[in-house]
This record gives C-alpha cells, structure tokens and sequence, in this order.
C-alpha cells in the first residue's frame, strides 16, 4: 500500500484560504472603521477650533467675515482670504462659498482634503455703514461701529436634524452661520486646486442641501449611512440614503454673549 504524502490536499489548502480571506477582511473592516471614526472625530476637532477662530474674528472685527472664493487654488492671489469690499460681502443675499481659512488662520480643509463651506448671514457679515439689524430688530441702544448687529439681530438659517425614528426631523433656527465638513465622498465640496466636486445624486435629499447654492438657508445633520438600494432622506420606514457630511454651527444667543463679555455689544 502507497504511503500518503505528507502536505496539505487541494481541498485542505481551499479550505485555508477561505478561512484566511474571512480572517483578513473581518480585520480589514475593522481597521477601515476605526480610521474613519478617527477621520470623523480629527474633522470635528477642526470644526471646534474653527467656530472659536470665527467668534474671534467677530469680537476683535465687529462682524463675521464673509466667505472665500472657492475657485481659487491654494497660493493664489487671494486664495482663502475673505471676499470682501468696503467691508461688505461680494456675494449678495445669504453668503455661501468656503470658509476663509487664510483669514482665520485655520485648517483649509477637513480631513479628507476638501475645503469647508461655510455660510454666513448677511446681518452679520456686512458692515456697520450697510447694517440692517434684521427683520423686527430695533435696537436701543444701537451698537456702536463697527459692530454690525445687535443684541436682537436674527439669525436668518435653521440646522434641521433628522432620526430614522424622526425623519421630519427637528429644527434649530436663528444661526448666522454654518459651517460643513462633506465628508469622505465630498458631494459639493471645494478641493485646494479650486474645483468643485459634483453635486450628490438627487435622491440624496439632505446632502444635496447641504451644497454650496446661494439660496440655502436650511442645511441637514444626522447620523452617518451608507448608500441604499432603496431609499429616501424623507420617507418615514425607508432606509437613509447617503449622508456623511459634519456640520457646524453658531447659535445667536452664544455669538451675542461672547460679544457683550468682549465689550462689543451693549
């Protein structure tokens, strides 16, 4: 009788890979979703420090600064500085383009190497020569210049957050400014060499608000989802669609007292 061979058979060795391979990707996930909970929690530390730059800026300026150009590559002339002209805000109406990072002197982008957007109200970041305090605001005293807006100054843009057990969702209002991070697939986002990514696909409801479009005033923050076969931002019972944007904001009432404590509001 032939003595077997030592050594594993081509049913042995399939079975080892195969239980090799599930080991891998098991791991693989695991480290994949840990980088980007790093990557999400780095984008959040960013976002901290720049509503503190802001505040900073509003306290020592009178005002918010106006958004950047996000055409501009980084290095050009003008590139991340404020757009700005006799102290009023280039763009007209509500201000969306990218945060001024040179101006603040914070990180240009997020993470994932995209620019921030950044919103801001027109009753904060226009100056005090062109102020209007706001629908239903008649301060008294007024504010002196060059502050720009008043202890009853509205905010005019609104953060909604949606649940998969709320998707009507529930709304903050009265915020001069938003700032947003798009996340890892960067839908709408602005990238250093000036170009914009594409806009989210149109069943994605609540990133597509959040791209940069003059008229916005209502931006969305939820939980983090993949993409779903089938779904619906709206929709109550349907799975999210995809959603990875950060968002940020600044209540008036924090704005206000962080101006009363620096002696710019009355």
């Amino acid at each position: 009788m032939k003595p077997r061979s030592a050594g594993f058979t081509l049913a042995e060795m399939a079975i080892v890979l195969l239980v090799v391979g599930l080991l891998l990707t098991s791991v693989l996930s695991t480290v994949s979703t840990q980088v980007e909970a790093r990557n999400i929690a780095e984008t959040q530390s960013r976002l901290s420090l720049i509503k503190d730059a802001l505040t900073g800026f509003a306290q020592a300026n009178g005002r918010l600064p106006c958004p950047a150009d996000g055409t501009l590559a980084t290095g050009a002339t003008g590139a991340g500085l404020e757009e700005v002209t006799g102290n009023i805000c280039k763009t007209p109406a509500t201000r969306y383009a990218v945060l001024p990072w040179a101006t603040l002197g914070v990180a240009e982008t997020d993470v994932w190497g995209r620019r921030f957007s950044y919103v801001v109200d027109v009753n904060f970041a226009d100056a005090y020569a062109a102020l209007s305090w706001g629908a239903g605001c008649t301060p008294s005293p007024a504010p002196a210049s060059p502050t720009s807006f008043a202890l009853c100054s509205p905010g005019t843009l609104a953060v909604k957050t949606r649940t998969a057990a709320n998707k009507t969702g529930t709304s903050v209002s009265n915020i001069p400014l938003v700032i947003i991070s798009h996340g890892r697939n960067g839908y709408g986002a602005y990238t250093p060499d000036g170009t914009q990514f594409a806009a989210p696909p149109a069943v994605n409801a609540d990133e597509t608000a959040n791209t940069p479009a003059a008229a916005l005033t209502t931006f969305y923050s939820r939980e983090q989802s993949p993409q779903a076969d089938s779904c619906s931002d709206t929709a109550a019972g349907s799975n999210f669609c995809e959603f990875d944007d950060l968002v940020a904001y600044i209540p008036v009432s924090v704005l206000v007292t962080r101006m009363v404590s620096a002696g710019r509001l009355p």
